[in-house]
C-alpha cells in the first residue's frame, strides 16, 4: 500500500470528538451558504421580475433538484470509497477512484446539458407549468443547463475532497461561487452601467458563472497546493472510468441517489394534502418550511462528516472507533438541531413575519405546526448519522427501504387514520411519527451489525477485486458481482 500523502486529513488518529466536530463545521456552512444564496436570489428575481419569473425557476428547480440527486448519489459512493483508500494508506486507490467518478460526471454533465437543451419544453409541459412563466421558465433552464457540465463536476470534486479528509478547501469554493452569484443576479437581471439587462436569462447567467469560475478556480487551487488527490502523468489515464469502480459509483449510487428523490417526492405528497386545507395554511406551511429546511442541515452536514470519518476508519480496520464516532455524531446533532430548534421557537413570531409579514392568523398556524413538528427532525437527525455510518462500509439499500416505507408508509398511513380525529393536526403529527419509525428501524438495522460485514471499496488487483465482491455479506451491502 502507498503511504499516505502529506495534506491528506487523517480521520483514523487521535480525539474524535474534536475531529469530527472540526470536519463537520464547513460542510454545515456550506449547506447554509448555499440555501441563503437559493432565498437571496428568489427574492431578486420575485422583486424585480414578478411572481411569474419566480413561478418559472421554482418550475425549472425542481427539474435541477433531480439532476442534483442523482450526482449526489454518485458523488456519496465515490466519498466513501475514496474515504476508505485514504484509511488504508492507499492513496494511488483513492486517486483511481476520484479520477472515475469526476471522467463518468464530466460524461454525465455534457450528456445532461445536451439533453436538456433539447427536451426542456418537454420537462417543462410535464410539471404542467403554468402558461404564463413558460417562457420564462425555458429560458432560465436552458441557461442552466448549459452550466451543468460545471456545476455536476463541482460537486462532485468537493464531495471527494471531503472523502480525502478536505472540508476547508469545498468551504472557500462554495463561498467564491455564492459570492460570485450574489453580486453578478442583480446587476445581470437589471443591468448595470454598460452592462444590459437580461431578466430571467440574467439570473440564470450569473448562476451559471458562478458555477464555471468556481470549478476553474478549485482546479487551479487543487494543482497550485498539489492537495492528495490531483492527477498527473499516467494518473490521468484514471479520468478514464474503469468497470470496477462503476460498478460501486452505480450500484452503490442510485440508491443514495434515490434517498433524496423519495424524500422529495414525500414533500410533493404532504404539499398537495396541505394544499387541501385552504390558502392561509398552505401560506403558513410554506412559512414553516423555509424554516424546516435549516433545522435539517445539521443532520445532513453531520451524516456527511460521520460517514466520511467512518469509512476511513473501516479502511484503516478502526472498528474500535466506529460506535464513538457514532454517537459523537449523535451527541453533536441533538446539541446543534436542539439549539437551533430552541432558538426558532422562542423568536417564532419575528421569524415567521420575515414570510407572512403582519398576517397573524397565518402566523398563529405556522406556530402550531412549529411546536407539533420541530422536534422530529432531532430523531431525523440521529437517523441520518446511523444511515451515514452503514454507508461508510457501502450498506444503502436498508436506508433506502427503511426512508421509503416510513415516508410514504408510515407518514402517510397515520394521516389516513388520525386525521378523522385530529383534522389537519394529523399532517404535523405523520412528521414526528414518519421520524420514530425511521429511527427505529435504522437503530435495529445498526444494531443488528449485519452491516459490518458488507464490502464497498474497489481493490487495487483483480484477485483482491473479486474476493471483495464475492465474499459473503448482507444483500444491502454486496457489490454485484460480475458476469
Amino acid at each position: 500500500m502507498a503511504a499516505s500523502k502529506p495534506g491528506a486529513k487523517d480521520l483514523t488518529q487521535g480525539p474524535i470528538a474534536s475531529t469530527l466536530l472540526l470536519f463537520a463545521i464547513p460542510t454545515l456552512a456550506s449547506n447554509i451558504l448555499q440555501s441563503l444564496n437559493g432565498s437571496i436570489n428568489a427574492i431578486w428575481v420575485g422583486r424585480f421580475l414578478g411572481a411569474q419569473a419566480l413561478a418559472a425557476t421554482a418550475n425549472a428547480n425542481i427539474i435541477m433538484f433531480l439532476m442534483f440527486s442523482v450526482v449526489f448519489g454518485f458523488g456519496m459512493a465515490s466519498t466513501v470509497v475514496i474515504a476508505q483508500a485514504v484509511g488504508a494508506r492507499d492513496l494511488d486507490a483513492a486517486r483511481r477512484a476520484f479520477g472515475s467518478a469526476v471522467g463518468f460526471c464530466s460524461i454525465l454533465g455534457l450528456g445532461v446539458a445536451i439533453a436538456g437543451w433539447i427536451g426542456a419544453p418537454a420537462l417543462l409541459r410535464l410539471l404542467a407549468t403554468p402558461v404564463e412563466a413558460f417562457d420564462m421558465a425555458l429560458i432560465y433552464l436552458r441557461v442552466i443547463f448549459i452550466a451543468m457540465p460545471a456545476t455536476l463536476l463541482s460537486v462532485m470534486m468537493m464531495m471527494g475532497l471531503r472523502g480525502a479528509g478536505d472540508a476547508r478547501t469545498p468551504l472557500i469554493f462554495m463561498i467564491v461561487s455564492v459570492a460570485i452569484d450574489l453580486i453578478l443576479n442583480p446587476v445581470l437581471i437589471l443591468g448595470l452601467g454598460p452592462i444590459p439587462a437580461f431578466g430571467i436569462a440574467g439570473s440564470a447567467a450569473a448562476t451559471a458563472a458562478a458555477g464555471f469560475v468556481s470549478l476553474i478556480g478549485l482546479v487551479a487551487f487543487t494543482y497550485a497546493k498539489d492537495l492528495p488527490l490531483r492527477l498527473r502523468g499516467q494518473e490521468l489515464a484514471y479520468l478514464r472510468p474503469a468497470a470496477d469502480q462503476m460498478r460501486v459509483l452505480v450500484g452503490k449510487g442510485l440508491p443514495m441517489g434515490l434517498q433524496m428523490i423519495v424524500m422529495s417526492a414525500s414533500g410533493l405528497v404532504m404539499i398537495g394534502l396541505v394544499n387541501r386545507e385552504g390558502l392561509l395554511v398552505t401560506a403558513a406551511y410554506g412559512a414553516a418550511q423555509q424554516i424546516w429546511t435549516y433545522l435539517q442541515m445539521p443532520a445532513m452536514a453531520m451524516g456527511a462528516a460521520v460517514s466520511a470519518m467512518a469509512a476511513q476508519n473501516v479502511g484503516a480496520g478502526r472498528w474500535d472507533r466506529i460506535s464513538r464516532i457514532t454517537g459523537y455524531g449523535m451527541s453533536y446533532l441533538l446539541a446543534i438541531t436542539g439549539a437551533m430548534i430552541l432558538i426558532i421557537l422562542l423568536f417564532h413570531a419575528s421569524l415567521l413575519a420575515l414570510f407572512l409579514g403582519g398576517n397573524q392568523a397565518a402566523i398563529d398556524a405556522a406556530w402550531n405546526m412549529q411546536l407539533l413538528a420541530s422536534w422530529s427532525f432531532l430523531l431525523f437527525g440521529c437517523t441520518m448519522i446511523l444511515f451515514g455510518v452503514m454507508r461508510a462500509n457501502g450498506v444503502v439499500v436498508a436506508p433506502l427501504v427503511i426512508l421509503t416505507f416510513t415516508l410514504f408508509g408510515v407518514r402517510l398511513g397515520f394521516y389516513e387514520l388520525a386525521y378523522p380525529s385530529l383534522g389537519a393536526n394529523a399532517l404535523w403529527l405523520s412528521f414526528p411519527a414518519g421520524s420514530l419509525a425511521s429511527f427505529l428501524l435504522a437503530a435495529a438495522v445498526y444494531a443488528q451489525g449485519g452491516w459490518r460485514k458488507a464490502k464497498l471499496m474497489v481493490p487495487v488487483h483483480e484477485e483482491e477485486c473479486r474476493e471483495a465482491i464475492n465474499c459473503e455479506s448482507e444483500p444491502a451491502g454486496r457489490i454485484a458481482p460480475a458476469g
